[in-house]
């Protein structure tokens, strides 16, 4: 599903306006997306949340409800109702982009009644230590959605479909993680934390025939319903890896086609990543969390950075096949839970990075294509106001030099701790080549080989305008700006 040079965009950043109007804006932006080069778009979670229309889609409530349903104070989602969301997927498939859907299996949220039933206190920090004897708790566990009126399904969720969760009415100030009477958390999960099984609000227990079963069947139901093209799973970190590719394989028989499937492992230990991709058979991709921490690294350590290292210890060098590589996404953004910044000025290095190279499949963030501005509180209890800038600009030059000359093979240059490029030699469906060069620091140069003799290359960014010709070997001397990149083809 990841077509050769593909280019997917979150569509969607966190504090994206909740005023329902996300999925008639993919109606209107479909066409000029695909025709700037992306191929794909992931869309946000579209089913209810228990912040009803302004849910960001994690807080899941009711997988079946994508906007459909009076509950949680309204009917549409934050980003619009069940016809806009079918509709927008319609309109960019007839654009040739293909829509992946958010999928969140590891939590719920926003039960409509409590539940009184016996569970052992664990130290949030430390699944492996009880701090408490066996009580009787009462908790937010039995999910009815008397809106929906078991349309599409009528299962109700109990505490027993669940393994753990943190709140008790009888001790509502305790912190603590509840484990559920005879339930276990998993081992196939991230070792943090002993296991990072419970995340946040009612765990599902995916070792349960039935919880299995009502996820298999919202699967078929919503490939039926929606036509999609693929999925990102959300914290997979947190669910037992081999429920993913059961999952697929029950997903993809229905629909008698191949979907595509690229799950979020936010950790900066590669071995935790490639422990997921052996246990799933490699049949999910996973976005480069430590590509993106480089990046972050980078752009806060300016000329200090060492850029023959920006690939060190990333999926995208060990596993090119199986990553989706990232500058930026609605959790790592300014103010929100894995707050990790990458700098402004970075970015444009950072996209060419991963849109102008042989190797991943790159996820263009949309605040750093369109914009965005927002307020909100920090952990400090202060409020900040964000601006960050859109580079489109830029991004829609990579992107037509990613379509039309990043073929063929690929000459490194990554020997200079402040000045990095690579060449793409193109092919014979895509002849020319492409340069490119940037620096953390001073101005900088560098000769390379591009295969075409006595050829004038100019700089795509205009940050450049002397154009530079090729030797009779097909090499040159190619230059940028300071803290900056270009990008040389055939003028």
């Amino acid at each position: 599903m990841s077509e050769a040079n593909g280019v997917m965009m979150q569509y969607f950043h966190w504090y994206t306006p909740a005023d329902g109007s996300l999925w008639n804006q993919v109606v209107d932006n479909a066409q000029d997306l695909a025709d700037a080069g992306f191929t794909a778009l992931w869309l946000p979670p579209a089913y209810k949340g228990t912040a009803g229309g302004y849910d960001v889609g994690y807080g899941v409530y009711d997988l079946f409800d994508l906007g459909e349903f009076d509950q949680k104070g309204s009917v549409r989602s934050k980003y619009g109702t069940k016809d806009e969301y079918i509709k927008a997927i319609q309109v960019a498939q007839a654009a040739g982009i293909h829509i992946y859907a958010d999928v969140v299996f590891n939590h719920k949220l926003g039960a409509d009644h409590t539940e009184e039933f016996q569970a052992t206190p664990f130290n949030p920090h430390n699944r492996h230590e009880a701090v408490g004897e066996a009580q009787t708790i009462q908790a937010w566990t039995h999910f009815t959605f008397p809106g929906r009126q078991k349309k599409y399904s009528e299962l109700e969720w109990h505490w027993w479909h669940f393994t753990a969760a943190d709140y008790n009415a009888y001790d509502s100030d305790a912190d603590v993680v509840y484990l559920f009477d005879g339930k276990t958390f998993d081992d196939g999960v991230d070792l943090e934390k002993g296991s990072f099984d419970y995340l946040m609000g009612c765990d599902l227990d995916m070792s349960r025939p039935d919880v299995q079963e009502e996820l298999k069947h919202w699967g078929k139901w919503y490939v039926e319903t929606t036509q999609v093209d693929g999925f990102r799973f959300d914290a997979v970190k947190h669910v037992e890896a081999v429920f993913f590719p059961q999952w697929l394989s029950h997903v993809r028989y229905h629909a008698g086609r191949s979907l595509f499937a690229v799950g979020e492992y936010w950790s900066g230990n590669l071995d935790a990543l490639h422990h997921f991709i052996k246990e799933t058979g490699g049949d999910v991709m996973l976005f480069d969390a430590p590509l993106h921490y480089n990046f972050s690294n980078a752009s806060n350590q300016g000329s200090e950075y060492d850029l023959r290292q920006i690939f060190d210890n990333s999926l995208v060098k060990e596993q090119p096949a199986l990553a989706v590589t990232l500058v930026d996404n609605h959790d790592s953004q300014p103010l929100q839970s894995l707050e990790s910044v990458v700098e402004g000025w970075f970015k444009p290095l950072a996209y060419a990075l991963i849109l102008l190279r042989r190797d991943g499949y790159p996820c263009v963030f949309v605040a750093d294509y369109y914009g965005a501005h927002y307020k909100d509180s920090a952990p400090d209890g202060q409020e900040y106001e964000i601006w960050l800038d859109s580079h489109q600009w830029l991004i829609d030059k990579f992107l037509m030099a990613r379509k039309t000359y990043a073929y063929g093979d690929q000459y490194d240059y990554l020997d200079h701790p402040n000045t990095i490029g690579w060449t793409r030699l193109g092919d014979e469906e895509h002849p020319g080549g492409m340069a490119v060069i940037l620096s953390n620091g001073e101005e900088g140069r560098k000769f390379m080989e591009v295969g075409q003799a006595n050829t004038t290359y100019v700089d795509l960014t205009e940050h450049i305008t002397e154009p530079v010709v090729t030797n009779d070997e097909g090499w040159a001397e190619f230059s940028c700006e300071g803290g900056s990149v270009s990008v040389w083809v055939p003028g």
